[in-house]
């Protein structure tokens, strides 16, 4: 079995921290990407992975 790594999701908006999320550690994956709530824009908005 693969192992996997802790992330950090970021707003793109407003760089604000407000997920953590895990995915598989085996080298060419994509960063992660989703639409969530941003608490401190108070809205949907993107959110990817941190660096």
């Amino acid at each position: 079995m693969g192992t996997r790594v802790k992330v950090v999701l970021v707003c793109k908006e407003c760089d604000a921290r407000n997920y953590e999320a895990s995915r598989p550690s085996t080298p060419g994956t994509a960063p992660l990407s989703f639409r969530k709530h941003c608490a401190t824009c108070n809205k949907h908005t993107e959110h990817h992975e941190a660096k």
